[in-house]
């Protein structure tokens, strides 16, 4: 964005252009078009500057926060940014805004995707929008990695599969790095989004039951036929998870870390 500012003085028409761009000038370049010249007694003319303002995608994310929020009546609101892999933490500051957060971070989350579709409008480039308030996001993943394990540790020493309730991407790859460092179980993913769950079972085999004789059960002689019906195979499946097959970027966690890009 480049636009010309014209006033009586060079940082006059510099402070004009930082209210008009709503940044700091230390984000704007300036070139120097026309000064005033100087007389003996007054000064003629008019300073004329070129602003030139190019908009960072954490800056655009940032600037929409603060906007939303303004909006919702945080007055106070700002966005302190910095640097991540292939992206920016936005940690947002507003007084009373934490009360809003949710059990599970909801309103983080709709203004983390709606800033990374802001943010990534600039260019194809990816650009990860990350959202957090308060240390939010480190206490849900102490939480969620403390429920990893002790559903891990009830499916070892029950042998039954456990599926955890719907998550978002980014939790349910905590979970699969969380589970993936415990021996004896392992996870994946199921289902359709917002619905998509996480599954952990286990790997460990269990002893099936021994048969006795020759081919007969443990009542009878030899050869005596085996009338006992077969035991039966329960699906444990639900109908929904059995629509649901596709694999899905996170469902592959052992090898990965816990961010990556984000298809929208």
């Amino acid at each position: 964005m480049k636009k010309e500012f014209t006033a009586k003085t060079v940082e006059e028409a510099k402070a004009l252009a930082v209210q008009e761009f709503g940044v700091e000038e230390e984000k704007i370049t300036f070139t120097v078009v026309e000064e005033p010249k100087k007389g003996l007694l007054f000064t003629k003319g008019e300073a004329k500057i070129e602003a030139e303002y190019e908009q960072t995608k954490e800056d655009a994310a940032a600037e929409y926060i603060i906007a939303v929020l303004k909006n919702m009546g945080f007055e106070d609101a700002r966005v302190d940014i910095s640097p991540i892999e292939n992206g920016a933490m936005l940690d947002i500051k507003a007084e009373g805004f934490e009360d809003l957060l949710g059990k599970k971070g909801e309103v983080l989350d709709a203004l983390q995707y709606l800033a990374s579709l802001v943010s990534n409008k600039i260019n194809r480039d990816y650009f990860r929008i990350t959202t957090d308030c308060a240390g939010f996001r480190e206490r849900r993943k102490a939480q969620l990695e403390e429920l990893a394990g002790k559903i891990a540790a009830t499916v070892k020493r029950t042998g039954r599969t456990s599926a955890l309730e719907p998550m978002n991407p980014y939790e349910r790859r905590i979970i699969h790095a969380a589970v993936s460092e415990i021996e004896g179980v392992t996870s994946r993913s199921t289902g359709e989004e917002p619905y998509r769950k996480v599954i952990i079972s286990s790997t460990e085999k269990r002893s099936g039951d021994r048969r006795g004789g020759y081919g007969g059960d443990r009542r009878g002689g030899r050869g005596r036929r085996n009338d006992r019906k077969p035991r039966a195979h329960f699906d444990i499946t639900t109908s929904f998870e059995k629509d649901y097959k596709k694999p899905k970027p996170e469902d592959t966690m052992a090898s990965a870390g816990l961010y990556s890009k984000i298809e929208f």
